[in-house]
């Protein structure tokens, strides 16, 4: 199929990552995928929920949510109808355990690092931008804490490196890095959480049409571990300055 921005279907979108947006935060990073930006920022916090307290443990964390003009139509504020929808919860938990699967939190101490992640434009892809971008922002958060003296610096709190990606089939083709109008005419339509290493941290796919034999899922599995892999070096080359 011809994609509309003519990429090729193992293609991502133009990815950029700006570090140190935010003047104010122990790390922050400004990513993205194409049309899609989100700006995460990672608040580090001596002490830990009072469930861990005692523990030697840290804590990791995250919150999303989508601007009002992050959309072609304005959306309402979450934080004055009253209540976090459905999708922004299970989006937070998804970026939170995410970037808990390359930490140690017993090398982190009794700390909390929590990471806020804000679309600032949507054209797709928002939650898996959040999650590439909110690892880079962590790892800033984290060298802080090292330099600060909260936390030692011989420690190794990060023990990988994370990022994701969508995939999906659209028009029978499996192709990476949907943008919206990909994403809401996907027969299937997969995000997909993997570390530098190349293990699954979380695969979350579902088809919108056809059900997908174990084929085409072993096909956007691949096609996925493409993605990142480009990805990490994008995050590497970020964090080293380039």
């Amino acid at each position: 199929m011809n994609r509309a921005d003519a990429r090729t279907p193992d293609q991502l979108r133009p990815v950029g990552i700006e570090r140190g947006w935010s003047a104010q935060a122990e790390g922050s990073a400004l990513i993205n995928f194409g049309d899609t930006k989100v700006l995460a920022t990672a608040s580090f916090t001596p002490g830990v929920p009072r469930w861990l307290s005692g523990s030697g443990k840290g804590w990791v964390t995250a919150e999303y949510g989508m601007l009002p003009r992050s959309t072609n139509e304005r959306m309402g504020r979450e934080s004055v109808k009253g209540k976090i929808g459905g999708r922004t919860h299970e989006i937070s938990r998804l970026i939170g355990r995410s970037l808990r699967a390359v930490i140690d939190l017993d090398a982190l101490g009794e700390n909390t690092i929590v990471l806020d992640c804000d679309v600032l434009q949507a054209d797709g892809g928002t939650r898996t931008a959040a999650i590439t971008g909110a690892y880079v922002a962590l790892v800033d958060a984290v060298n802080w804490a090292k330099n600060n003296g909260h936390v030692s610096p011989g420690a190794q709190a990060i023990t990988d490196s994370l990022s994701a990606i969508s995939v999906g089939i659209v028009e029978g083709t499996p192709l990476l890095d949907l943008a919206y109008v990909e994403d809401v005419a996907a027969e299937t339509d997969m995000n997909v959480v993997v570390t530098g290493r190349g293990s699954f941290v979380e695969v979350q796919g579902t088809a919108e049409g056809a059900p997908f034999d174990r084929a085409e899922l072993d096909q956007l599995l691949d096609l996925a571990l493409v993605g990142t892999t480009e990805l990490a070096k994008i995050q590497q080359a970020a964090l080293e300055g380039n």
